[in-house]
C-alpha cells in the first residue's frame, strides 16, 4: 500500500540564507510528507512537531512569511527525554534552529547553531519559541488526548512487533495508526496544542 500524505497543512518560510547562496528566491514550501522523508516515519509526534512549529512561526511572524533561522526554541526536558529528539529534528526542519551541530553562520551572520536548547531536567513546561528580533514569544503544549489510540490497537502492536501478525493484522494495524496520524494532522492543533 502506497500512503499518499495530504499536501496541507502546509507552511512557506523565507529563508535569508538560502536567498544568499542561490537557493532560488529562499522560499520554501513545506507539507507533512518533508517531515514524514526527515523522520523516516509518520506518528503522531512527528505531525504535533510539524503543527507545533507551524503554529509557532505564524503567531510569531503574524502577517508576514516566517523567517527561518530567526526563531529560538527551547524543549522542555533533555535531549533523550521521551520523543524530545525527533521533536527536535522537525523543528530544526522548519524553524532553521538548531542546537550546537547547526550552521555557525557566515562572518557573525545566519548562525543557526545554539538557537535550538534542551532544558536541563525534565518538566511539564510548554515548548517555548521566541523571535530574537522583537522578543515575541510563543508557548505551546502539544496533547494527543482528543485522538486516542483505536481500541484494536492494543492487541495488534504486540503481534506486529513480535512479527507474529498475519498480513491481514499488519494492515489493518497500518490501516489504524495511519489514520489515527491523519486525523491529527486534518485537525490542523484545534484539539491537540494548547497556547499558553
Amino acid at each position: 500500500m502506497k500512503m499518499i500524505f495530504p499536501t496541507t497543512p502546509s507552511i512557506t518560510l523565507y529563508d535569508p540564507l538560502g536567498d544568499l547562496l542561490g537557493a532560488g528566491d529562499g522560499h520554501f514550501t513545506y507539507s507533512f510528507v518533508d517531515a514524514v522523508k526527515l523522520a523516516g516515519h509518520a506518528c503522531p509526534t512527528v505531525a504535533g512537531a510539524f503543527l507545533l512549529a507551524k503554529l509557532a512561526a505564524e503567531r510569531l511572524f503574524a502577517d508576514a512569511i516566517p523567517v527561518r533561522g530567526e526563531i529560538r526554541v527551547t524543549i522542555p526536558g533533555p535531549v533523550g527525554q521521551g520523543v524530545n529528539g525527533p521533536i527536535s529534528q522537525i523543528f530544526t526542519l522548519l524553524t532553521g534552529a538548531a542546537a550546537q551541530n547547526g550552521f555557525h553562520g557566515l562572518a557573525g551572520h545566519y548562525v543557526r547553531s545554539g538557537l535550538l536548547q534542551f532544558a536541563e531536567r525534565p518538566s511539564a513546561d510548554p515548548f517555548l519559541f521566541v523571535r530574537p528580533a522583537t522578543g515575541q514569544s510563543v508557548a505551546l503544549l502539544y496533547s494527543t488526548e482528543a485522538f486516542p489510540p483505536a481500541a484494536a490497537m492494543g492487541q495488534l502492536m504486540p503481534l506486529v512487533l513480535s512479527q507474529q501478525a498475519s498480513p491481514a493484522q499488519r494492515e489493518q494495524f497500518r490501516t489504524l495508526w495511519l489514520q489515527r496520524v491523519l486525523a491529527i494532522l486534518a485537525d490542523e492543533g484545534r484539539s491537540t496544542i494548547r497556547l499558553l
